[in-house]
């Protein structure tokens, strides 16, 4: 759970990722980001599929540059030139559970060997022996049993794949962890376990998530504050209970009115909110708002000028014409 201190343990300044794809087109992936991050919470960050929040995640852990913008680890300028020894002990508080656990594992290593390539690289065991001990704990930390480290990833299921995925990650004693939808790829029976783990492994080790999905009853679940991202930006962000109990940007509303209630009684009577169309090409964005193509309350103003992102109520931030002092009276003729 967050701390009572709140202290910033990443800060994310407009941070913008684009990716050339020829002289005339540049994908726009993450355009402009503003957040932190606090000591021992869970930043959930959730979006359409191709919003561009995977790309956030690899690009504050340094796995792309960043095109402009900054991140801020403990105060520390992630994206300044370093040395390979400070990459090296950087990359050691900083680690990635992806989302693939079939892809993101080497089929032609053992599963010690997965788990001990960290411990290797950043010396952190003394001798074969203290190496095969650490891995074994580790194992025996995410569920699996010692026994399992002689064998290759195709012998698991896709629920113990990714374990072995969050020991490799834990093996390094990270500060931080970015996860990448690690869920989305599992059995729903197998999503719970997962994510409760995850729960039980921050509490005991005091992590520090960015947890990326797009399952928005599983952020919930997990997360202490959540971000809401469409085509690049950031159109919300409050702690998990406002946001889902008093939504104020119009994207987070169709996106809360789409998550299925367990009652099958209010399940039919709620309000669905429909949307116009697809989400526009990230290499070709709308003006203004880029909301504002398929938003039932857009008007004039939202194409002319994009919405700061600014706090509304306490720990509350929306980016959105409609609560903006300048543009309200807008809204309501």
């Amino acid at each position: 759970m967050m701390s009572n201190s709140r202290k910033k343990l990443v800060e994310i300044s407009n941070l913008k990722k684009y990716f050339k794809l020829d002289r005339h087109n540049t994908v726009k992936a993450v355009d402009g980001l503003n957040f932190d991050i606090y000591k021992g919470e869970t930043f959930g960050l959730v979006g359409e599929s191709g919003c561009g929040k995977s790309t956030a995640g690899r690009t504050i852990l340094r796995l792309y540059q960043a095109t402009d913008g900054e991140v801020l680890f403990k105060g520390e300028k992630v994206h300044e030139k370093k040395s390979k020894h400070e990459l090296k002990v950087f990359n050691q508080r900083m680690q990635m559970i992806f989302q693939d656990p079939y892809a993101s594992l080497n089929p032609r290593m053992t599963v010690i060997d997965i788990i001990a390539e960290g411990l290797d690289i950043h010396g952190l065991s003394n001798s074969r022996k203290e190496r095969i001990q650490k891995v074994n704990e580790l194992l025996e930390t995410v569920g699996l049993n010692r026994e399992h480290g002689n064998r290759y990833p195709y012998e698991f299921s896709g629920g113990q794949r990714q374990r072995i995925g969050i020991a490799r990650a834990l093996a390094v004693n990270p500060e931080f962890i970015v996860a990448d939808e690690p869920i989305s790829a599992l059995d729903v029976s197998i999503q719970a376990q997962v994510v409760n783990l995850l729960k039980k492994l921050q509490k005991e080790q005091e992590l520090t998530y960015l947890f990326i999905a797009h399952d928005l009853s599983m952020v919930r679940h997990i997360s202490d504050r959540v971000g809401v991202m469409y085509l690049g930006n950031m159109a919300e962000v409050a702690t998990s209970r406002e946001l889902y109990k008093n939504p104020l940007h119009p994207y987070t509303k169709v996106l809360l009115s789409a998550v299925p209630i367990p009652d099958p009684k209010l399940e039919r009577t709620r309000k669905r909110i429909e949307v116009k169309g697809e989400m526009p090409s990230p290499i070709d964005p709308p003006s203004g708002c880029v909301f504002r193509t398929r938003c039932p309350l857009a008007n004039d103003v939202c194409a002319k000028e994009k919405p700061i992102f600014q706090e509304v109520k306490q720990d509350h931030w929306v980016a959105c014409h409609m609560y903006d002092d300048r543009y309200r009276t807008e809204f309501n003729k």
